[in-house]
């Protein structure tokens, strides 16, 4: 009897087991469907709106960066580095490991490419069988990537929370956001990488005032993925919260963003509560940001939104969102001559692709900044 019934549970085990990973698309495209909002609506996508298509056909693009020439460097997460334009080509990045949320993530261009053209990479890798972040430098000059030099690894990474942006700042120090990789408590250990901005010199080294004596600019972050810089030169980023509670912050050097200890609206001494957070109701999913002209815009995977978060003069924001749900999961973002460029990111697992996908999308700044 023992027997029988042992062997039907594993017969049952192993046909569930089956019918989830037959259905296993579907069913993830359910659990990462967009929640309701009650944010205002903006833009739609309709053809009247302006949206253009840049490029089609590519694979989880999640980050767009422009050349001095106009040319666009597209990062896959596969691995693949895709310069379009003028002169397209694909580079095959050596080492990348694409798990979960993994892979060729970041990218940045020296403040001083125009005499160095030094191009730097965030991406996941594999050392003695565990994965891990890492950056790496390389020097591009007539199409050709060169001089493959390490700037710092040891970067926790995880099938999710990689965090992956990178930016130079205004002060041409490199910021990095890592995620805590799915650790929470390494948030708030000031001697670990993960659950970080970081602020790190060309070379890979801490900046010599940085709050810790170390890599870490602040701290406290869950799972940070834009990185953008106000006219005044303050910097925001945004953060993926816990089932909802995503975060729009302003980032302070050395402040405490209280991961795993409050989340959303909560407070708690020497800790910073967000701008902006979704609630626990909605989510964003919030990637890439950048500014223009008074405003933040982010991209939204899970809400399928673009999101304009307009700054008022204290610091709080007026939130508005463009395109819901029209073209899908919004990963990448960037500003170039007065277009904003975004990407599509159905091809991540979450979504079900449609024709074309992913693509690059632009629209007129203007379009979007003096919408009322």
């Amino acid at each position: 009897m023992k027997r029988r019934i042992i062997v039907g549970t594993i017969g049952l085990v192993l046909l569930i087991g089956g019918v989830i990973f037959v259905f296993r698309e579907k069913i993830e495209t359910l659990i990462f469907k967009p929640t309701k909002s009650s944010i205002e609506l903006g833009l739609s996508g309709k053809p009247e709106s302006g949206v253009q298509v840049v490029a089609t056909d590519l694979y989880v693009p999640w980050e767009i960066i422009f050349l001095p020439n106009g040319d666009m460097l597209v990062s896959e997460r596969s691995g693949k580095l895709k310069r379009i334009g003028a002169n397209s080509k694909t580079y095959t990045i050596i080492g990348v490991t694409e798990v979960g949320e993994g892979g060729l993530l970041g990218m940045a261009l020296h403040p001083k490419f125009n005499e160095n053209g030094w191009l730097y990479l965030y991406f996941t890798t594999t050392v003695d069988g565990m994965a891990t972040n890492k950056i790496e430098r390389y020097h591009l000059n007539d199409d050709r990537l060169s001089d493959r030099t390490t700037i710092i690894t040891g970067i926790p990474a995880a099938p999710n929370h990689d965090g992956g942006r990178i930016a130079f700042g205004p002060d041409k120090h490199l910021y990095v956001a890592a995620g805590d990789a799915g650790t929470p408590e390494n948030a708030q250990n000031k001697a670990s990488l993960a659950g970080k901005i970081l602020r790190i010199t060309d070379e890979g080294k801490p900046v010599i005032d940085n709050p810790f004596s170390n890599e870490v600019y602040s701290y406290g972050h869950r799972n940070p993925q834009g990185l953008a810089w106000e006219d005044k030169g303050q910097l925001w980023a945004t953060e993926h919260g816990p089932a909802g509670l995503d975060e729009l912050n302003l980032i302070k050097k050395g402040a405490n963003y209280g991961w795993p200890s409050i989340t959303g609206d909560q407070q708690k001494e020497g800790m910073e509560t967000p701008i902006a957070n979704s609630g626990s109701e909605e989510t964003w999913a919030p990637s890439g940001l950048v500014y223009s002209n008074g405003s933040l815009f982010f991209a939204g995977l899970r809400g399928q939104t673009l999101y304009q978060a307009k700054i008022d003069q204290n610091k709080t924001v007026t939130l508005k969102a463009h395109f819901r749900e029209e073209y899908g999961r919004l990963r990448a973002i960037s500003v170039h001559d007065r277009f904003i460029y975004f990407t599509t990111s159905n091809h991540d697992g979450r979504n079900i692709p449609g024709q074309g996908d992913d693509k690059i999308l632009r629209i007129k700044a203007s379009d979007l900044e003096n919408l009322e």
